[in-house]
């Protein structure tokens, strides 16, 4: 492999020609770029973010708690286009000093409440309403143990082998079969879990679900990294395609990502939200009466 040919340096100097998909934008350093304010719409919840996996962790949940009742969580969705540096700008990083989408402020209150990292937002909104999270017990432990396995499983899953197999300038066949193995030992795990319960977290569905879903469930359905699921042979954890399916028939589900979305058809992007009417006045297809109830 030509990879084994490099000799690492000895101390790192960043190469910003490092060439593939993400290279204009990824750099060492911290802080904004340049000087500019994020907007504010008129609901208390103004979310900063893009259709990416984390980010329909947490429109899959705004969605879903409106659809339970949950008035107060109607919410802002600003498109943050990461090509263009959005992230780096000086209002974005105030609300997120790590530059990473999402990100949301909650102007309910007398003060605004910052909150970023997409885990962090699931529990802060799922205790503000009280909903998809349990308050004690073995069930809480085990929504809060399966959603610190997405937070640090995702990496490998995304910055990993969805990197390697899909974004990078250049095939390495080491790197593609280290997170190939990886990628498919933890749909292994998912799979032996979801043989004996409805749910990741158990009966009840949750936070847990959520966040995993746009991922693990997006590669099992062959949604995202080209043709990532037949590489995988995703079709083999059978309870893993089964509550994927499951989830993708929830109306939440369904108008959760399409927010911030700007890649697919047309009739799965919304790329700002600010009123439940957006879903019907987007470009392409209308959502299906049933979505938008």
């Amino acid at each position: 492999m030509a990879d084994t040919d490099y000799t690492p340096p000895k101390v790192w100097t960043w190469e910003s020609e490092s060439g593939g998909r993400f290279a204009s934008i990824n750099r060492p350093i911290a802080g904004p770029t340049h000087e500019q304010e994020v907007p504010v719409g008129k609901h208390p919840l103004q979310l900063y973010s893009l259709g990416t996996p984390n980010g329909q962790k947490v429109t899959i949940l705004l969605e879903e708690l409106l659809a339970a009742g949950r008035s107060g969580a109607e919410y802002d969705a600003w498109l943050i286009d990461i090509m263009k540096g959005d992230q780096f700008s000086s209002g974005f990083v105030e609300v997120n000093p790590n530059s990473k989408i999402p990100a949301l402020v909650d102007r309910s209150g007398p003060e605004p409440v910052r909150v970023f990292e997409s885990g962090a937002i699931l529990i802060y909104l799922a205790e503000k309403f009280g909903a998809f999270l349990p308050t004690e017990g073995a069930e809480r432990a085990a929504t809060l143990s399966w959603l610190m396995w997405q937070m640090g499983s995702a990496p490998f899953l995304g910055g990993g082998f969805g990197h390697f197999y899909a974004y990078a300038p250049v095939k390495i066949e080491y790197a593609i079969n280290r997170y190939a193995m990886e990628a498919k030992r933890q749909l292994d795990v998912l799979n032996r879990r979801l043989a004996t319960s409805e749910f990741i977290a158990g009966d009840e569905y949750t936070i847990a679900d959520m966040a995993i879903w746009p991922w693990y469930g997006a590669v099992a359905l062959g949604q995202v990294y080209g043709d990532a699921n037949i590489f995988l042979a995703t079709h083999e954890y059978e309870h893993v395609q089964r509550w994927a399916k499951q989830l993708l028939e929830r109306p939440g589900v369904q108008r959760g990502r399409m927010v911030n979305r700007t890649s697919g058809e047309p009739h799965e992007q919304l790329r700002e939200r600010h009123d439940a009417s957006d879903f019907d006045l987007r470009t392409g297809d209308k959502v299906q009466a049933q979505a938008a109830q």
